[in-house]
């Protein structure tokens, strides 16, 4: 077996969540007009700290917080216009030496099936993918000394190179285990994305409580400070997350925003996403119900996201059922998966019903891609599989320089169409085709006439009429 990355800090590491301090700023109740100016404040797209944040969320009167879902709708029509990005996770194996008490892979879970892809099974998975139309991913792995940095690379580079028709995966992003900083370059070397480490809960008791310190995930602080040392070897894109129902919703939203002023403090960017799944039921775990979001606060902790950390993408996953996710796509969310399976294998192996004993959680959404994509166009939104900036060098401070409503009309929508146009040639059903050509035909409309314009018109007809694609601006 590979040895695991040693657990050594990065030099100028801190804790930087002070439990006491984020609990004290919950207690108090804000003035409307306090509520109002930082909401103005966050519509001239300046970023939150964590006091703000608190009032945001200690508003609970109707109207207040009617007030801050329709900022959040603002904002994100402003920031990221009707774009919702697309991709798919793939789950690479499911070993593990943690025991975290909400998880299915958990080492002590005698349910679990364990199973790790070997590199022709991989490829069949990255196959079935791009045959649906995929081109982003995130390569899910357990914690386990197999899954070093070299194992990761591997992967990351077997992904690239799978090619089915016009199928391509242009963005692999890494959620994994934290790693040391040479980890970090070898799989920065590969051409990853994003890489995600969710700190699962800011809160330090709980965090003890659902981590055994016999583990390695038991470690706070060097989980803490895993996405400084990506930075530090060179990863200028990470992604932080928590997973909600653990602790009380309203703190674990404030150490979101802790984590990423502190990281744009230190490193000069913020993290490019911010992930925010709740609990699901999963095979062999007894779920704690104390700290469960119910529906109406889910909504009300996005749309407090989206107004803290105005240019950050923030992810709704599969985890959540078809109508909530249609109904929470306005508050500010950037990016979904879609058409996914979490079982090891799922993509060629899983039928119509989810198999408990070989995912991770249960997921509410299981409808395809066509499907997904279908109800995005219906509802007004472009679909997007855009890789264009990362591979053009618009990622970290560059991206929070470009993420201005200008860059949205001059390049994001754009290259958004062009995507949207292969996948509609190239694997969407009829009744998606049209809704998509229709939508396509709108947005074209609203553009201004004039080279833009023109060129998009004319790398639409290269798409739908040759076998030329990835053209991007």
């Amino acid at each position: 077996m590979r040895a695991m990355a040693q657990m050594t800090l990065s030099e100028h590491a801190t804790d930087f969540i002070d439990d006491d301090r984020l609990n004290g700023l919950l207690r108090s109740r804000p003035d409307e007009a306090r509520v109002r100016a930082i909401i103005e404040k966050s519509l001239a797209k300046q970023a939150l700290n964590v006091e703000e944040t608190a009032v945001l969320l200690n508003a609970e009167e109707p109207d207040l917080v009617e007030e801050i879902f329709e900022a959040a709708r603002r904002l994100k029509r402003n920031v990221y216009g009707n774009r919702i990005v697309l991709f798919a996770p793939l789950y690479i194996g499911n070993e593990c030496v943690n025991d975290c008490l909400y998880c299915a892979f958990k080492r002590s879970n005698p349910d679990a099936v364990r199973r790790t892809l070997a590199e022709q099974e991989l490829r069949r998975q990255v196959e079935a993918l791009e045959n649906q139309g995929h081109k982003r991913l995130i390569l899910v792995f357990g914690e386990h000394p197999r899954y070093d940095a070299t194992f990761i690379a591997d992967c990351v580079r077997t992904v690239y190179d799978v090619h089915a028709g016009h199928g391509q995966i242009r963005r692999v992003n890494i959620n994994a285990a934290p790693l040391d900083h040479v980890g970090y370059k070898t799989v920065k070397e590969a051409g990853i994305g994003t890489y995600q480490v969710f700190q699962e809960t800011y809160h330090h008791a709980t965090y003890a409580r659902v981590h055994p310190s016999n583990t390695r995930k038991g470690n706070y602080g060097y989980r803490l400070d895993a996405l400084s040392r990506a930075m530090e070897a060179g990863i200028d894109d990470v992604g932080i997350g928590a997973l909600f129902g653990l602790y009380d919703w309203r703190f674990e939203v404030l150490g979101l925003v802790a984590h990423a002023t502190y990281l744009q403090k230190r490193h000069g960017v913020g993290p490019h996403t911010i992930s925010f799944p709740r609990l699901q039921p999963a095979a062999g775990v007894q779920l704690d119900q104390r700290f469960f979001v119910n529906d109406h606060d889910f909504k009300r902790l996005i749309a407090v996201l989206r107004l803290a950390v105005p240019y950050t993408g923030l992810i709704l996953t599969a985890r959540e059922k078809p109508a909530l996710r249609r109904a929470v796509m306005e508050f500010g969310v950037s990016q979904i998966d879609a058409g996914s399976r979490i079982e090891i294998g799922g993509y060629t192996e899983a039928g119509d019903a989810q198999c408990m004993e070989r995912e991770q959680f249960q997921l509410g959404d299981i409808r395809s891609l066509d499907e997904v994509m279908r109800e995005l166009l219906v509802d007004g939104y472009i679909p997007s599989f855009c890789t264009a900036c990362y591979r053009l060098g618009r990622t970290g401070e560059h991206f929070m320089e470009f993420a201005i409503p200008g860059f949205i009309k001059r390049y994001c929508t754009p290259n958004a169409l062009s995507t949207l146009m292969e996948y509609l040639t190239d694997y969407a059903s009829p009744q998606t085709k049209a809704a998509g050509r229709r939508l396509i035909e709108a947005e074209l409309d609203k553009m201004d006439n004039g080279t833009q314009k023109e060129r998009l018109r004319d790398v639409l007809r290269k798409i739908e009429s040759t076998d030329q694609r990835d053209l991007y601006f």
